[in-house]
């Protein structure tokens, strides 16, 4: 006897509006923001009435994936993560690693989105700020532990961190050979480290 094939069950709200979410994201990043439903539907693997079911138009869908990427939870969370008992170094690469896949991300949206990126900037402006003052404290959380072995206050160092990070990962600076979280990390503690004959920066 043929069986007949069941029906995944469907997923709850909150995930079917996630699964929708993260589906539109990927396809913003590759094709910009002209996508149409049927396409992210396919993505997400429902029916295309279902998008409506969940998002009021595919403008309002589009807009909350751009919102998504510049969440901060899931950044702060791998953050948080990491093993405050590493060594510095080990704490401050697997930073690096996590920034700068979020970076790359980030600037690949805005590259996708082109002119409606420029246009939507102001409403994401105080995402941004939040956000940066969020990932700044986790990482300011990284660094306290080591902070008699530096020259500078931990926060010094983390704003020092994220600027490295961010301009040797932006791709008009390094294009596709962007420097190692290891070698951005050994740049940063070889000029704030404390060494025999210096004193404190000022």
């Amino acid at each position: 006897m043929t069986s007949i094939p069941q029906r995944a069950a469907p997923l709850p709200p909150d995930e079917r509006r996630a699964a929708l979410i993260a589906s539109t994201l990927s396809l913003v990043l590759a094709h910009g923001p002209d996508v149409s439903t049927r396409q992210i539907a396919q993505a997400a693997g429902v029916a295309e009435g279902t998008i409506f079911r969940v998002f009021t138009t595919k403008d309002e869908l589009v807009n909350a994936a751009v919102s998504s990427a510049f969440d901060p939870a899931p950044l702060l969370a791998e953050l948080r993560d990491i093993d405050g008992t590493a060594p510095l170094e080990v704490r401050l690469v697997a930073a690096v690693e996590i920034m700068q896949r979020h970076t790359k991300r980030i600037f690949r949206l805005m590259n996708a989105l082109g002119a409606a990126g420029a246009a939507g900037a102001e409403r994401t402006h105080r995402q941004r700020v939040e956000h940066a003052e969020l990932t700044h404290r986790a990482i300011v959380d990284l660094i306290v532990p080591d902070r008699d072995r530096l020259r500078c206050e931990p926060a010094g160092a983390a704003q020092r961190l994220k600027l490295l990070t961010i301009a040797s990962s932006h791709p008009a600076f390094v294009e596709n050979d962007p420097m190692s979280p290891a070698d951005i990390v050994s740049l940063l503690l070889d000029g704030i480290r404390r060494r025999p004959g210096l004193g404190p920066q000022p």
